[in-house]
């Protein structure tokens, strides 16, 4: 979703203007229009004119806005309908008279709200922010450039550009080359603290001809170690060394077509959610009170904020029934509100074609403390997604 504008006060009212560019983005825009919002978009109306005892019926492009009344999700036309009354002085169309605006993909759209509530602007963002959906990160450089970007399903950004000049060793004397090599890592290391997010990022490309690639992975965990940055050591693993033929971002493109990389993004798409699974198989097997999967069951889990991780497959939110979607989506949403763990399996891994997975949809490990509780007492029996308890 591409963010055009956004106008939101300390208070939480506001609007911003987007522009849906795929198809996952009208799902968004689904999920940010309520009842009770303006919606302002180009549209078409039937306008009547009567000419010589004749009436002519001719359709005009116009801009309207509307307060929200009802919203509908077309998942095979990939379209929304926005249906309510019209707000604003138009000359086809008057005060209260209602309309339907059906948007589309690359049509751009503003949305009022009188308060955007966390739930909305964590919506937008994820939305708007490409890097919270991107695999992969990827740096590729040579001595004295480097590119920093994010790899994303449709596209790859550049968050990071650093050039800077690198003196020559001279003979008797590498003392300016070193000190503008160490300079040049060091203004790398930060442009990736800043733009790489870890917790969402499985695979950290580092490219470059020669030994700058080798170089760079020593100093930043180097400076780790001195800096005692746990995210960057924690992460240590998620780094792969690879040749490129420069550092200009052109070369990405054979970065990511090397055999080795290739085999490598295709195992950390999966690696978190088979860990997970195994988990769950583990629990299962060894203390099957903490382990449930079945929608009842689950929904009774998330009711009594049992939960500590859910895992479920992103077919649901792909459902062509909307209530069914949102109902997922609520659960979701209702488990990271008590600071529990989510896992979306993709449907195409292997753990995504599990048979508890595929047949229940969700699972569910409960919270040690709870699961603690229920021996004791009363049992949450789940039936559908799966949960699992800590010990």
């Amino acid at each position: 979703m591409k963010l055009k504008h956004r106008n939101i006060d300390k208070h939480g009212s506001g609007l911003v203007v987007l522009i849906p560019e795929e198809a996952e983005d009208m799902w968004h825009a689904y999920n940010l229009v309520a009842v009770g919002d303006s919606f302002k978009s180009v549209t078409v109306r039937k306008v009547k004119d009567e000419a010589g005892g004749a009436v002519l019926t001719n359709r005009v492009t116009i801009v309207l806005c509307l307060t929200v009344e009802s919203v509908e999700y077309d998942t095979s036309a990939c379209e929304l309908r926005v249906k309510g009354r019209n707000i604003q002085e138009n000359d086809y169309v008057k005060m209260g008279a209602y309309h339907t605006i059906d948007l589309q993909l690359n049509k751009k759209f503003t949305l009022i709200k009188d308060c955007w509530d966390c739930i909305a602007l964590d919506r937008l963002e994820m939305a708007c922010d490409p890097t919270r959906t991107a695999d992969v990160a990827a740096i590729v450089m040579h001595e004295g450039l480097a590119h920093v970007c994010v790899v994303t399903s449709s596209m790859t950004l550049t968050r990071a550009r650093i050039e800077i000049a690198i003196p020559r060793k001279r003979k008797g004397s590498v003392t300016n080359h070193e000190k503008a090599l160490q300079k040049f890592y060091e203004l790398v290391l930060q442009a990736i603290l800043r733009h790489v997010r870890f917790d969402v990022v499985k695979c950290v490309l580092l490219a470059s001809p020669g030994f700058v690639k080798d170089q760079l992975f020593e100093y930043m965990f180097a400076e780790a170690v001195k800096q005692d940055n746990k995210v960057l050591l924690e992460s240590r693993a998620k780094f792969l060394l690879v040749h490129s033929s420069s550092g200009h971002k052109h070369a990405l493109s054979e970065v990511l077509a090397d055999p080795v990389v290739t085999v490598r993004l295709a195992d950390t798409k999966a690696a978190e959610e088979v860990k997970a699974l195994d988990s769950f198989y583990t629990m299962l097997q060894n203390e099957p009170d903490r382990a449930f999967y079945g929608v009842d069951h689950v929904e009774k889990a998330i009711e009594a904020s049992a939960v500590e991780t859910l895992l479920v497959t992103d077919e649901l939110f792909r459902s062509s029934d909307v209530k069914t979607r949102k109902k997922y989506v609520a659960m979701v949403e209702k488990v990271k509100e008590n600071a529990g763990n989510v896992k979306v399996f993709s449907c195409l891994h292997v753990s995504g074609e599990s048979k508890h997975i595929a047949a229940a949809s969700s699972v569910v490990f409960l919270r040690s403390d709870f699961a603690s509780s229920q021996r004791t007492g009363t049992a949450v029996r789940c039936c559908c997604p799966l949960a699992i308890s800590t010990t």
